[in-house]
């Protein structure tokens, strides 16, 4: 029993998988930080095209 404890104290083998999701989560915060921003200078830019084309229309 006392081996068995110790063997899994040292195993180490999903440790790389929460480093692995760890970079995931912090690549996907960084996206939708990215896009929210992004939409919202897209949003604009339609409706200043849409305003400048129906007054000179």
């Amino acid at each position: 029993m006392k081996n068995l404890l110790t063997n899994f104290m040292q195993d180490e083998s999903g440790q790389d998988l929460i480093e692995y999701a760890l970079v995931a989560g912090l690549i996907g915060l960084g996206a939708v930080t990215a896009m929210s921003g992004l939409a919202t200078r897209i949003g604009s830019a339609f409706t200043s095209i849409g305003t400048t084309l129906s007054t000179n229309v």
